[in-house]
């Protein structure tokens, strides 16, 4: 890992420590969630936002500012809103995805839940997606959110990372690894 993404993950950990623990302290991990979802859905659909987030051109006034009039436009909770605030403040912004990945974690772990990043050749239906959660609770322990994505490069299969655990089942891994024999033969 690189040594700013080390720090960017590290300054993000510790926000995501305090904020975790103040709402679990108020009872508002609930709204932390919703708050957490509608900051991944600003930074996955807003270049501006991230823009404003990781632009050394705006001061630390103008980012609070802004920083403010959207959290207040998101309706996020009053304790999302200060961080934010606190984080412009201290010109932290530029964490902000990182601080909403560990937030996650920190409520997945609460709950005794687990995220398993799938990558499949092609959409999985409603169904896959609830045998294989299904499946890999079995095998994990604890109830599994599913993060899927395609990647058409597979060809066939999927590729299942949980945790420090990676299964490569595409048909693409199969074919480089035939290759690879292949050429130790010849």
């Amino acid at each position: 890992m690189s040594e700013p993404a080390s720090i960017s993950t590290g300054i993000a950990a510790r926000y995501a420590t305090a904020v975790f623990e103040l709402a679990k302290e108020s009872k508002n991990v609930k709204a932390l969630e919703g708050d957490i979802a509608a900051l991944e859905e600003a930074l996955a659909g807003s270049a501006d936002f991230n823009a404003l987030i990781s632009s050394p051109i705006y001061t630390r006034d103008q980012q609070a500012a802004a920083v403010t009039a959207i959290a207040n436009k998101m309706g996020l909770s009053e304790l999302m809103s200060n961080t934010l605030s606190l984080m412009a403040g201290k010109r932290r912004l530029f964490v902000l995805p990182q601080l909403v990945r560990a937030l996650r974690a920190a409520i997945a772990e609460d709950k005794g839940e687990v995220t398993a990043d799938v990558v499949s050749a092609k959409p999985l239906t409603k169904a896959q997606l609830t045998k294989l959660a299904k499946s890999l609770k079995a095998s994990v322990g604890k109830d599994v959110n599913i993060n899927a994505t395609v990647d058409e490069a597979l060809i066939g299969g999927l590729v299942v990372k949980v945790g420090s655990k990676m299964i490569d089942t595409s048909i693409r891994s199969r074919l480089n690894s035939l290759q690879n024999a292949m050429k130790e033969v010849g």
